[in-house]
Formats: structure tokens, C-alpha cells, sequence
């Protein structure tokens, strides 16, 4: 069997493959993200070979079930657990505690493989120590090659692997160094097909980039079948395990923990860690969010003042700045509080990022009090979609919403259907 040389270009960015180089990526858009790609591609006789085809009607399932964790908030986030024969990516920033993550599903989980290719086997071991964790039921290689994985699986039969991480392992009949595009692609199609033919699950644990993506091209994140993100200041307890990406079950799910002395304990109430210090002062509003299923009560502060300057300021964290402009232009018009003169500065507490349309409401009263110098009653929880003529739309599982908000001694503030109405009403 000959070889022929191939040449490709691919895509920092985005992962695509092209014939030839040119200066554009024309799928992302990105400048000068394409680089050369040599490949030994042997040369094969095609013979005809037949098509396995079948109805889906006479497809069996031999085994449906999940594997369960026994942490309720990774569970969560994952639908109900690990599906066997799944690929699961993690990413998170360095330090925020994927390795820790990880090491705590041996606790739960009997057989499991670790591949690290980033700490030595002591140093896994100084760390299962500090995590207090005692069982044999993990595994350990302490090598970032992973050609000959599959004989491993083969012969010890692990019921989970953990790649930590995919910027560290290569194959080595490719000629470049691990985290390399090349390799971070090709290491991840062997895992995938890996995990389908062995039907055993693999967790891969990824780098974040500045801007906040899965380092390497971003067709791994194609390859796999759910995508997670850790999430969470570093210099903050908690940490917020999100849900991108999932074949297997409701997307937007988060799962809060806090990162502890003896690694991070689930927070079964994530709506008291966040009211926990709230002060009732002007600016402070209580709102109800929905992430995935589970209804949330958070807490939104902001500072209304005159600006010093002939534009003024807005920031905003946890929230997208651009609707915050909005808001502010619909308070301005429907309502006559006039914040075109006022530097405004909001702030989602606890470091949560709210997107959905219910946190409009809460946004809306959180900068007329601070605008008025007023109070909302302490116990008053608000939700509900603000429209650009100042009405207040219904948003969804208000019913759920509402039970949280009664769960928590708050009373669910949403049967104004106009921003004067609660000013009014609720602010005066």
C-alpha cells in the first residue's frame, strides 16, 4: 500500500478544512486563522462493499439506562446522568475546578479510567487526598499518548473515562505537538469513536480561550454529544456548571456548587446563596429567572445617578448591555422617570448571566427606585417580559415561578400589566 502527501489548511477558529490558504476563513469570517496541514494519507483499492441498512422500527435497545452520579447537580445539568456510549466535553477557565469536579465522580462511580497528562500520578494523589477520597475505584495513567487506548479499555473494562485534558494528549502517527489543531481534532474523533463502538462514556475535560470558547477548533464541540461549561469567579466560592450542548437532554440547565476545603459541595438552595446578604435599599430588586427547568430568585442592584459627562455611562455584568439600553429608553418613554441624563450601573449578584426575557421586569423597577430614592416592599419577587410601549407581557411556567417565589416567603409580584401601574402601586 503507497502513501501520498495531502495538504489542507484549517481553521484556528472554527475547524473547517480548505484546499488552498487565503487570508479569510470564509465560513467564521476571521483573518489570518488558516494554517497548513501536512498529511501521509495511504492509498486504498476501493472495493464495493455492502450497506448495512435497517428500519428504525428494527433497531433494539439493549440498555437505556443512565449512569448516576450520585451528585444531583452534575445529574441535573446532564438530563439524569451519564448515557452510556455518550462523549462529554468540560471546559471551564484554568483553576476553577474541573480536575476537582472530576476526581469527585469516583466517589460514586466504581471503575473509572483517568488519563491526565498534566499532573503526575502523585500529584493526583496529593489532590484525592485533600478531597478525602478513599476508594480504589480509580484508575490512573500518567500519559498523554493515547494510541494504544483502546487495548486498555479492552482489558480492564472501566464503566467511565476522564481525558484531562485534550490539550495534552496526542496520537502520535500525526507529526505535531499535543493542543496543536491537528491533534486536538484528531485525538477528538478517536474518542468518539471510541466511546460509540465501546459503549463506555468519556468525559474530556478542555481549556477555555480570553473569549471564553473551548480551546482548539470548534468542530470538537461538534464531535461530542454535550457540552458543559464551569462557570465562576475565582475568587468567589461558588460555581455554576452549565449546560450548552446536549443530545440527550434539556439544554440551559445549570447545576451551583461551592468550591470548599475538601472540593465543591452541591448547593441544594442556589436561591438562598444568592439572597443571603441581600439589604433592602433603593436599587435592589428581587427578580425570578428560569434556568433550564429550575426557577431561580436573584437579586438585581443598581446605582442610577446624574452624569458628570455629555454622554452618559452604562455597564452592566451578568446582563446584556444592549437590552439594558433598551430598558432604559422604554422606562424614559412610557413612564417619564427621564434617564437620559443618568449613568447607569447594574449588576446581577452572585455572578450569574440572565438572558431570558422574565429578568426585564426586575431590571425596569431596579433602576426606577434607584432613579426615585425608594423601596420596594422587602418580600416582593417581580417577573415578566417588558414590551417597548411599557406593558408587561406574560413569560412562561409563571405557575412555577410563582411556587418558588412561596417556597422562599416572597411574594410573587406579577399581575401589573403596566410599568406605571407598579409605580403606582408597588413604588410609591
Amino acid at each position: 500500500m503507497s502513501k501520498t502527501n495531502k495538504t489542507i489548511y484549517l481553521c484556528e477558529n472554527c475547524g473547517n478544512e480548505f484546499s488552498q490558504w487565503s487570508g479569510r476563513c470564509t465560513v467564521c469570517g476571521e483573518w489570518n486563522t488558516l494554517k497548513e496541514v501536512k498529511f501521509d494519507l495511504p492509498i486504498k483499492n476501493l472495493e464495493q462493499t455492502e450497506v448495512n441498512l435497517k428500519k428504525i422500527s428494527e433497531i433494539k435497545i439493549s440498555n437505556n439506562s443512565r449512569i448516576s452520579t450520585k451528585i444531583s447537580e452534575f445529574d441535573r445539568v446532564l438530563g439524569g446522568g451519564i448515557v452510556k456510549g455518550s462523549i462529554i466535553l468540560l471546559g471551564g477557565e484554568p483553576g476553577i475546578g474541573k480536575s476537582t469536579l472530576m476526581l469527585e465522580l469516583t466517589k460514586n462511580i466504581n471503575n473509572i479510567l483517568y488519563i491526565s497528562a498534566e499532573e503526575s500520578l502523585e500529584q493526583i494523589k496529593i489532590r484525592s487526598d485533600r478531597l478525602n477520597i478513599k476508594s480504589d475505584n480509580l484508575m490512573l495513567i500518567s500519559n498523554g499518548q493515547i494510541d494504544h487506548m483502546e487495548a486498555t479499555v479492552a482489558k480492564c473494562q472501566p464503566k467511565l473515562i476522564i481525558v484531562d485534558s485534550i490539550q495534552t494528549v496526542y496520537l502520535s502517527i500525526f507529526p505535531s505537538t499535543p493542543g496543536s489543531i491537528v491533534q486536538v481534532r484528531e485525538c477528538g474523533i478517536f474518542l468518539q469513536r471510541l466511546a460509540k463502538k465501546s459503549g463506555i462514556p468519556i468525559i474530556i475535560v478542555g481549556h477555555v480561550t480570553k473569549e471564553g470558547s473551548i480551546a482548539g477548533p470548534r468542530i470538537l464541540e461538534h464531535l461530542v454529544d454535550a457540552v458543559l461549561y464551569l462557570e465562576g469567579e475565582r475568587f468567589h466560592d461558588f460555581r455554576i456548571l452549565r449546560g450548552i450542548k446536549n443530545r440527550f437532554g434539556a439544554t440551559n440547565e445549570v447545576g451551583i456548587f461551592s468550591m470548599q476545603n475538601n472540593g465543591l459541595a452541591e448547593i441544594k438552595n442556589p436561591s438562598a446563596l444568592f439572597l443571603d446578604q441581600r439589604a433592602n435599599k433603593p436599587g435592589s430588586v428581587i427578580g425570578c429567572t428560569l434556568e433550564g427547568t429550575r426557577p431561580l430568585l436573584v437579586e438585581i442592584q443598581s446605582i442610577v445617578v446624574p452624569t458628570n459627562f455629555g454622554y452618559p455611562k452604562r455597564t452592566a455584568s451578568g446582563f446584556d448591555l444592549n437590552r439594558l439600553n433598551l430598558l432604559a429608553a422604554v422606562v424614559a418613554k412610557n413612564t417619564g422617570v427621564n434617564l437620559s441624563n443618568s449613568d447607569i450601573y447594574l449588576n446581577i449578584v452572585g455572578g450569574m448571566k440572565l438572558r431570558e426575557p422574565a429578568i426585564d421586569l426586575p431590571v425596569c423597577v431596579s433602576m426606577i427606585t434607584s432613579y426615585a430614592n425608594k423601596t420596594v416592599p422587602k418580600n416582593d419577587c417581580f417577573f415578566g417580559e417588558v414590551g417597548l410601549t411599557g406593558e408587561i407581557r406574560n413569560v412562561t411556567r409563571e405557575l412555577d415561578r410563582s411556587k418558588e417565589c412561596k417556597n422562599l416567603g416572597f411574594t410573587p409580584v406579577n399581575k401589573y400589566r403596566d410599568l406605571n401601574q407598579i409605580i403606582k402601586e408597588v413604588i410609591n
